[in-house]
């Protein structure tokens, strides 16, 4: 017979493993890119947590101390969406993927009101002070996607988007946030709403206080819709890599215009000048806040699929160990603080041990830091960082402990 000739049962042998490690490689590079940001992310993150101790204010007064602030602020987004990236993944090579959510988020809660508390404060006075910060709220949207990962992945993705677009409506009743936070159930809408900007949650007349950093919503919005972006990096480079810069560059543009127009999406119009512009609403997250911070961040993954170099290899260590390095990084900050204090004024100032980063109160008169300072601190801490979690990456690769996954 003449025409297309024969492959051999060799050659197709090889055209298969040549597929399959085409496949691996594609792979390895959108887990890459996944590293590459949570882990640019962590160490932005760690500016904003070096300067809660260098008593230096949030967002001012100058345009030095307040960009030091914004740089910091796609970190929670990026953190809470690509963890919802991560559940996809996992669920695509383990059937337990519900289970695993919903005793790892019961796991994050209980660190953040415990270990990770006291790594705020120093001081064990939990009768007086909690917060619910981070960590929290990516364990209880751990649990609302351990339920709904049972839903079909349109909507998954629809609850999601309808969450993070549509919780502004109350900004458009006049009132609304008063009346949630006196009403009888004022403490639940603190939790799933308004945060910690209506006050904190006071068990009985003089109990404990819960300040609440970070709501529920719309941080379950964020987590769902990182469930269904997972399903996008699946897709062939070129359709994928479309689609990242299509939706990326549509949300920062949605953003500029809706905050341009002052239409819709944040509680506070700006008025003139560009810090004014990019001062959204944070707590809780305003759409124009996630638009200002997913939409750059979603446009710049294709860009990191082939990332190389010193920077990207070290950026991919912090990725790897996410949760590792925020539960290192606190107590770390705190006892370089606690240096710097002993250093500048001989000894290491009480103000160290309030209650931070809520409620510690102003820092005591001459002890605020320079911003040159801050970021001295924040060097030093990253390099400690970096050989900490090299070393637990490591360990991560040799051995496959049960444990290793909580933490």
């Amino acid at each position: 017979m003449t025409g297309v000739p024969k492959k051999s049962a060799g050659g197709i042998r090889s055209a298969a493993m040549s597929t399959a490690v085409r496949a691996e490689v594609r792979a390895s590079a959108r887990i890459s890119s996944m590293d590459v940001i949570r882990g640019a992310v962590m160490v932005l993150m760690a500016i904003d947590h070096v300067r809660v101790y260098s008593g230096l204010p949030a967002g001012g007064p100058t345009a030095g101390i307040f960009f030091t602030r914004w740089v910091t602020h796609f970190c929670a987004p990026a953190f809470i969406f690509l963890a919802g990236t991560s559940a996809f993944m996992y669920a695509r090579r383990h059937p337990d993927v519900s289970r695993f959510l919903a005793t790892r988020g019961l796991w994050l809660i209980l660190l953040e009101l415990t270990i990770l508390r006291v790594a705020w404060t120093f001081n064990v006075e939990f009768g007086g002070y909690n917060m619910a910060g981070v960590i929290w709220v990516i364990g209880w949207c751990m649990i609302a996607l351990a339920l709904l990962v049972h839903l079909p992945l349109a909507a998954i993705a629809a609850f999601g988007l309808v969450v993070i677009a549509g919780h502004n409506i109350f900004d458009l009743i006049q009132g609304a946030g008063s009346t949630l936070a006196e009403s009888s159930v004022s403490g639940l809408w603190k939790i799933v709403y308004l945060g910690f900007s209506a006050g904190p949650i006071v068990v009985g007349s003089d109990g404990p206080q819960l300040w609440v950093l970070y709501s529920l919503v719309p941080w379950v919005g964020v987590i769902a819709s990182g469930y269904a972006f997972g399903a996008v990096l699946t897709l062939e480079p070129t359709r994928r890599r479309r689609i990242c810069v299509s939706t990326g560059l549509a949300a920062t543009a949605a953003f500029v215009v809706l905050r341009g127009l002052n239409l819709y999406g944040d509680p506070r119009p700006w008025g003139t000048g560009a810090i004014d512009f990019l001062n959204t609403t944070k707590y809780p997250a305003s759409l124009l806040f996630l638009l200002m911070t997913l939409g750059p961040t979603i446009a710049v993954m294709p860009l990191l699929d082939e990332a190389r170099g010193i920077l990207a290899r070290g950026l991919t260590v912090f990725g790897r160990v996410p949760f590792f390095y925020y539960v290192l990084h606190i107590p770390l900050i705190h006892v370089l603080a606690m240096i710097v204090s002993r250093a500048r004024t001989g000894e290491v100032s009480g103000w160290l041990f309030a209650n931070h980063p809520m409620a510690a109160g102003p820092p005591p008169e001459g002890y605020t830091w320079s911003l040159p300072l801050l970021y001295l601190v924040w060097v030093v801490a990253i390099v400690i960082l970096y050989i900490a979690c090299r070393w637990y990456a490591d360990l991560k690769a040799r051995r496959t402990d049960w444990w290793l996954r909580y933490l």
